[in-house]
């Protein structure tokens, strides 16, 4: 089984649709492995996004991050990497297609409702950045 990371932004769970969000995962055969809300202290955003630091983006990315609580959740299935990233849709909402998590519940480019990681191997670096082993089932 592969694991992929996903975090809901702080846009996303003000608005409410945390249930929604997960439902898709569950119902595209991601089962969530572990999962936690928290508030992320900007020593947390700067180290998970640190391959974003020379970006002009970084420091808005890191104040929109710890603007208000997140959802962390390690999920896993089959392809579960690219299956995550394909109902995330594109970073762009406004690119998304319909149906995507993106295009039904982000509001811009920066508040685009869901991070999902980019590859296999960074998925293991960041759901360790978040769960110990035993937080994980």
């Amino acid at each position: 089984m592969e694991k992929t990371l996903s975090i809901i932004k702080p846009d996303a769970v003000k608005k409410g649709v945390i249930g929604k969000i997960i439902d898709r995962f569950e119902s595209n055969n991601l089962r969530v492995a572990g999962m936690k809300k928290i508030q992320l202290s900007r020593a947390d955003a700067e180290a998970f996004y640190a391959v974003h630091k020379e970006r002009g983006f970084f420091g808005e990315l890191v104040d929109f991050m710890i603007s208000g609580p997140v959802v962390v959740i390690a999920l896993e299935g089959e392809d579960a990497m690219t299956k995550n990233r394909e109902l995330m849709g594109a970073t762009n909402p406004k690119e998304a297609k319909p149906g995507t998590i993106r295009a039904d519940f982000a509001d811009s480019i920066d508040a685009n409702a869901v991070h999902g990681s980019d590859s296999v191997e960074n998925a293991a670096v960041e759901i360790a950045f978040f769960f110990s082993q035993r937080e994980l089932s």
